[in-house]
């Protein structure tokens, strides 16, 4: 597969990038559309299998696209493996919280809180979902936060949505071992707490849009997914899609690209 050309293609610069932490890579990339608001919002989570080495930078050329559309969007960076205090438990926290500042951003953007959905790739595919599921953390838990902010649906592109099949195929080359700080069997409770896979019924709509020629994060962790959820009472959408591999999905230039927005609109 060619480099993808949005890791290397500048994106449009973002309307504000506002911190909600206190760590240097605790901000958000605001984008808001033209008109009055109050404007839908889209909580963008870009991938990188969480390591430090892949910013937020190329998921901004899919967020430019959405806020044309007439959608804001709020784009987080957060630790990741290679910060200190990433992986578990700081990557979680820095997206919760990121999550939970939308309420502080509506009080100086025109946001509306009722229509937000969260929308992730690979890693972040993940980490959309499990933000859309931790409301079903118990307090005590680790990660569990008072008043989470519950999107009203959430989008995975290509997502990794259960992190032990992620384990089990060594997906990013043994990434999530380092991720967790351990394998399934060394550290079960932080499996049990951080994968959407573990966490349901996640409780929100999700629509899974996944390439089925995707080598980096095989379709089946989606078809899996998607066969438990329903299983257990969510309301989950696959969408399949043939030929594609692992960027199409965040490529406002690819034919796949109306699949990407229509399951972003069908939640809002």
């Amino acid at each position: 597969m060619s480099h993808p050309w949005m890791l290397e293609t500048p994106a449009p610069p973002a309307d504000a990038r506002i911190p909600y932490g206190t760590d240097p890579h605790q901000f958000g990339d605001l984008r808001l559309p033209r008109g009055q608001g109050p404007h839908p919002v889209v909580v963008v989570v870009h991938g990188g299998f969480w390591r430090a080495r892949y910013d937020l930078e190329h998921v901004g050329h899919l967020c430019a696209a959405l806020t044309q559309r007439g959608q804001a969007t709020w784009s987080l960076e957060y630790r990741r493996v290679g910060h200190p205090g990433g992986g578990w438990t700081g990557t979680f926290e820095d997206v919760a919280q990121g999550m939970d500042f939308l309420r502080t951003l509506a009080d100086r953007y025109p946001l509306d809180l009722g229509r937000v959905v969260t929308l992730g790739h690979s890693a972040g595919g993940h980490l959309a979902l499990w933000l859309a599921g931790r409301g079903r953390l118990e307090p005590g838990q680790p990660l569990h936060t008072g008043k989470p902010f519950v999107p009203r649906g959430a989008v995975s592109l290509a997502g990794v949505v259960d992190l032990e099949r992620a384990h089990a195929l060594n997906l990013g080359d043994g990434i999530v071992e380092a991720f967790l700080g351990g394998t399934p069997a060394q550290v079960p409770e932080r499996y049990a707490l951080a994968s959407p896979a573990s966490l349901l019924p996640l409780g929100v709509r999700q629509v899974l849009v996944h390439g089925e020629e995707d080598s980096t994060v095989p379709l089946t962790l989606s078809t899996e997914y998607h066969a438990r959820a329903t299983k257990l009472g969510d309301s989950v959408r696959l969408v399949s899609l043939p030929g594609a591999e692992h960027f199409e999905v965040i490529d406002p230039r690819a034919k796949e690209w109306s699949r990407v927005v229509e399951a972003v609109d069908s939640l809002m």
